[in-house]
């Protein structure tokens, strides 16, 4: 006989919590130091015109710490 009345925290496993270290509480600040000096450094070179590949390399890094903040809060955040 199947359920028709299934119940949804059965089938969902509880996250396990995990201690935030020393390690943890560092990741985020050191995220928005790097968005902050790539971004800087985006707008430099990319006014500036002197070298577009720094300027690139500097928008994808920009890029990257965002997505990585992003990450981290989506894997830290409580519910």
């Amino acid at each position: 006989m199947t359920d028709l009345h299934p119940i949804p925290e059965a089938a969902e496993a509880p996250r396990p919590v995990r201690p935030a270290g020393v390690r943890g509480r560092m990741v985020r600040p050191v995220l928005w130091f790097l968005l902050m000096v790539s971004a800087v450094l985006n707008m430099v070179f990319s006014s500036s015109g002197t070298n577009v590949l720094a300027g690139i390399g500097f928008g994808l890094a920009t890029l990257a710490c965002v997505a990585a903040l992003i990450a981290h809060h989506y894997r830290n955040r409580r519910r």
